[in-house]
């Protein structure tokens, strides 16, 4: 099968044919047929196996055959949940677009909003947007949606998680009832397979590959270590192998920032991506690193959405994600398009049942290896993929003994050995002791808001009010006859009461 047999135009082949493509990936095969039908599509493929062209050349080929968008008009919308994603699909729609007379423009936040106003005020063909930014260009009143013909969610899974779903109920709230919904995505749960079919109507289903399977194409394993000793461990495989290239995954922004700060350190150039970066320091980063003048990536999950490096040969999981399909996502910035690639996990004792929740996903128990001189105090088990031994957990969790917070002590029965009964409660010197030692506050996940920030100042669910204070007897030997609280009537010399107090203490008319 060639693209040329998919119904595409001349100018698109064209295109196609420059970038050195001339049979089209099985998601590529499926989805383009049925984008150009005009049915809704859900389509999963493993990352790297082509699906922004899946969507993109259908989507420009049923543009190019319309009217052209009049002013503040979009007539495709293209949402991701990461500027990185946003402005990789852009240049795939400018690439292969580009002997078509359509626009097109890309919108996220972290950069000034004034150009891309003005944009939007010549109208756009297919606009490339983040959530964020998107409602704020709407609210100020700088496009409309009224002849939109196409709503395009990529990777649909994180578009549709809880931390996107609000943004995307207010924009699917101002878009047109009548349009073409297209689903793209690497991995589907099942809640949020379910979540999506209630979005678009009777959707073609296209999944090419097994649900959350990895590719063939990248060799996995696992290295076993103490959590102290991951730094070490990752310095000994980068200067051991001679890595060049390595995208390294981080749990958390300041844990990104820590580690590139410790590689350079010991002589290994490093450069750290997440949320916190701004778009300009971002978009240096990628560039050092795709240039080869920055050796190693340290990204946070959302930040490393949408990062397309042509023959990247490494990624390595310095701390394993909390959500297993995110394990997916990342090893797939490897092994993309038929090319290999590897993908190692370090993983500490403490995360044990993020790692069996893992190997429950994509079904296969990852070979260990050692590093020699760094063995770690405790063997990882081997998981049971029959899943009879443990159910699979989802979604954020303390894993092991481990404690979070600032010294929170732990329920008598979440762990721990031997379950031990809840020791007497410690005075305030002895909690400061211990909250000094313990100390260090629980680091923010990039694209999550933490349970502290997100109460603010309230105080906490199980915290106890405080007791009020003792109030003083009556003074009825001095005829006070008020049932309240009475100061007495000897004041020391000088001593100044507040105006509360004063009002309060003010004899009765009665009395």
């Amino acid at each position: 099968m060639s693209f040329a047999s998919l119904g595409l135009s001349a100018q698109i082949l064209k295109a196609v044919a420059n970038k050195g493509y001339d049979t089209p990936s099985p998601i590529q095969a499926q989805a383009i047929p049925a984008v150009l039908e005009g049915k809704d599509v859900m389509a999963a493929a493993q990352t790297g196996t082509g699906k922004t062209a899946g969507f993109t050349l259908p989507l420009l080929e049923l543009l190019s055959k319309g009217t052209k968008a009049p002013a503040k008009q979009v007539r495709a919308l293209v949402l991701t949940p990461t500027r990185e994603l946003a402005a990789q699909v852009g240049e795939s729609v400018e690439t292969y677009g580009k002997n078509l007379p359509l626009k097109s423009a890309v919108v996220f936040g972290g950069v000034g909003i004034g150009p891309q106003i003005t944009k939007l005020n010549r109208g756009v063909d297919i606009l490339v947007a983040t959530p964020g930014r998107l409602l704020d260009l709407y609210n100020q009143r700088a496009l409309s949606f009224s002849q939109l013909e196409v709503l395009v969610l990529d990777e649909a899974d994180r578009m549709l998680d809880m931390g996107f779903i609000h943004d995307i109920k207010k924009i699917l709230a101002i878009l047109p009832a009548k349009r073409q919904n297209l689903m793209f995505s690497a991995t589907f749960s099942d809640d949020i397979r379910q979540l999506a079919k209630g979005l678009v109507n009777n959707p073609v289903e296209i999944s090419v590959t097994p649900r959350n399977a990895t590719a063939n194409t990248v060799q996995q394993w696992v290295c076993p270590v103490d959590q102290s000793q991951k730094t070490a461990v990752l310095v000994k495989l980068i200067k051991q192998n001679d890595w060049q290239q390595v995208l390294v995954f981080s749990r958390t922004k300041h844990g990104a920032n820590r580690l590139a700060k410790n590689l350079e350190a010991k002589d290994i150039t490093a450069a750290a991506i997440h949320g916190n970066k701004s778009q300009g320091a971002r978009t240096k980063a990628l560039a050092d690193f795709k240039s080869g003048a920055v050796r190693v990536l340290v990204a946070t999950d959302i930040a490393a959405r949408g990062l397309d490096i042509d023959q990247l040969p490494q990624v390595v999981n310095f701390d394993l994600p909390n959500v297993p399909e995110d394990y997916v996502h990342r090893i797939g910035r490897t092994g993309r398009a038929g090319a290999s690639g590897h993908a190692v996990s370090l993983v500490s004792n403490e995360e044990t049942k993020l790692l069996r929740d893992i190997e429950l996903l994509i079904k296969q128990n990852l070979e260990r290896r050692v590093v020699e001189g760094l063995e770690p105090t405790h063997n990882l088990p081997e998981t049971d993929l029959t899943g009879k031994s443990h159910g699979q957990n989802r979604g954020p969790r303390n894993s092991g003994n481990q404690s979070r917070g600032n010294g929170r002590s732990r329920s008598p029965n979440s762990g721990g050995a031997g379950n031990k009964p809840p020791q007497r409660r410690q005075s305030n010197g002895q909690n400061n002791a211990q909250n000094s030692n313990d100390g260090a506050k629980t680091e923010h996940r990039d694209g999550q808001r933490s349970g502290e920030m997100a109460r603010g100042h309230q105080p906490s669910p199980n915290s106890q009010p405080s007791k009020p204070r003792r109030q003083r007897r009556p003074n009825t030997a001095n005829g006070n006859s008020n049932g309240g609280p009475e100061r007495s009537q000897s004041k020391p010399s000088g001593q100044r009461r507040s105006n509360a107090n004063r009002s309060a203490n003010k004899p009765s008319q009665n009395s």
